[in-house]
């Protein structure tokens, strides 16, 4: 394999992509002035692509991938510091949702999205299982009060300092604190062996979290599902993730009830200067 292909018509040799190469696996030929793979490319490459991304003529391209197969970067698209400033601030946990299915197609965009969080040596190993089904939420919240009963039993005070004798006071009184209504639930879930899927798989939820308000979805973190699944092997194998795996977070979706109009005040941030 050649590894990297360089259109030297296009080639301005500006070393840029020698420079940005994560893995400093692109050097400059001192003969051509053109770069190519170091002698461990193969072993060392990431395949993230900066070294096609980066190159400001175009002129790069790897065995798997070219400029041509990658999206460009419209600048009338970028937004304003303002305007990242109200969508981050202004994104809220939403625990409210209407009586309405999200379609497949809108939660395939998202997870889309989703997995284009940066991850540990560009891994990527996060897996999704999407609960689709509103009734089949509602029987593996179900499941998680069964698990909570557990708890209660037999760590009575560390029930009590996660809530959960309110988790089931109000499972009993027919509100659901676990999946909210919901009408689906997303896990994402990777190789339990792999010491970066925690990192790895939080960042793509973040990212599904941020990406599902610009769609006018609403999205919160389902913490006591996600607990729940690793704890109690019956909805471990309700949800089918291999025995492998392990979930490292899982995400309540559908449409906002209520539409938020203000921006809570934060604390401020805790910062040490060295």
């Amino acid at each position: 394999m050649t590894f990297i292909t360089v259109d030297q018509k296009k080639c301005n040799q500006d070393g840029i992509c020698a420079a940005e190469c994560p893995g400093r696996i692109i050097e400059m030929d001192a003969e051509s002035g053109y770069p190519r793979p170091a002698a461990d490319f193969e072993e060392i490459c990431l395949k993230c692509g900066h070294c096609v991304a980066v190159c400001p003529t175009g002129a790069l391209s790897l065995d798997w991938i070219g400029p041509d197969e990658c999206r460009a970067i419209a600048k009338e698209l970028n937004i304003m510091p303002d305007q990242a400033e109200q969508f981050l601030c202004g994104r809220r946990s939403i625990r409210n949702f209407k009586e309405k299915r999200v379609s497949r197609p809108v939660l395939e965009k998202l997870l889309e999205i989703a997995c284009s969080a940066p991850s540990a040596k560009n891994r990527q190993p996060w897996h999704w299982t999407v609960v689709e089904d509103p009734a089949e939420v509602r029987r593996l919240a179900g499941m998680v009060v069964e698990w909570v009963r557990r708890v209660i039993q037999s760590a009575p005070q560390e029930a009590e300092t996660m809530g959960l004798l309110r988790v089931v006071a109000s499972w009993d009184e027919g509100y659901d604190r676990i999946c909210r209504g919901a009408p689906h639930v997303i896990v994402a879930h990777a190789d339990k062996t792999w010491p970066f899927s925690t990192e790895d798989c939080t960042l793509a939820i973040s990212h599904l979290n941020l990406y599902a308000a610009s769609m006018g979805l609403g999205a919160c973190w389902a913490g006591y599902f996600y607990k729940a699944v690793n704890a109690y092997p019956p909805l471990f194998e309700a949800l089918g993730l291999p025995s492998d795996h392990l979930a490292y977070g899982a995400v309540m979706i559908g449409y906002p009830r209520f539409r938020y109009r203000l921006i809570p005040r934060r604390r401020p941030p805790c910062i040490t200067w060295r």
